[in-house]
């Protein structure tokens, strides 16, 4: 089981707590780190820096049918992204027909500031890149070479727009951002958004403790 992991060299205490509640539930998946820098040395990454862009992976998780040899299922997640149960039961919801399968959010952010002074873009599936269960094999995924990751646009990727929409999958509900239904009862959080929308609802019961790059504990921020 490959799981993907974004990481940014400002969020490696993130990067470290989503490995570890991974390894957690499940000791044999095989976790690799998305390091944009080891992307670059390896030439397999050649983007130019993109102001837009809130973190070292806003693009580099396009790169996984190709890490992985366009072979088999891979996740990826963000690195703010905490698991509570086995991920083998993400794989598990695995579908042949679909290229890619994610939770179908409906949400659009208040227009502001991000991560970094970065601008806050409100655009159609927003978020859904944000855990990607990946069909490597997929025909339609050969299209994802690192050519047109390093070329296309930040809408035509995020936005999934080299797929059909029947081939774009969709997990489960318990699969859900913790922004809008807290985390009990959830198989995994994500913590992002409870920042940003400072949502305090539901128990928060991790076994982990998330720090921002700021040094604030999340789940201490997503109370007040």
């Amino acid at each position: 089981m490959k799981v993907f992991v974004g990481y940014d060299i400002r969020e490696d205490i993130a990067y470290q707590v989503c490995e570890y509640s991974i390894l957690k539930h499940q000791s044999a998946a095989q976790v690799i780190p998305l390091k944009q820098k080891e992307l670059r040395e390896s030439g397999v990454y050649t983007r130019t820096v993109d102001p837009l862009s809130s973190t070292e992976f806003t693009f580099t998780r396009f790169l996984v049918p190709y890490l992985a040899d366009y072979q088999g299922w891979a996740v990826f997640v963000d690195c703010d992204v905490v698991f509570i149960e086995d991920v083998k039961e993400l794989f598990a919801q695995a579908d042949d027909q679909y290229a890619v399968m994610v939770v179908k959010h409906d949400y659009t952010p208040k227009e502001g500031l991000k991560m970094d002074g970065c601008r806050q873009l409100p655009y159609p599936r927003k978020n859904w890149s944000s855990v990607i269960l990946w069909n490597c094999a997929h025909p339609a995924n050969r299209q994802i070479t690192p050519d047109i990751v390093n070329t296309q646009t930040g809408q035509h990727l995020h936005r999934f727009q080299w797929l059909d929409d029947k081939e774009i999958g969709a997990l489960e509900t318990r699969m859900e951002l913790v922004s809008r239904f807290g985390i009990k009862n959830r198989k995994m959080a994500h913590l992002r958004l409870c920042i940003t929308q400072k949502v305090g609802h539901g128990s928060l019961n991790i076994d982990a403790v998330i720090i921002t790059r700021s040094g604030k504990n999340i789940s201490e921020r997503c109370l007040k």
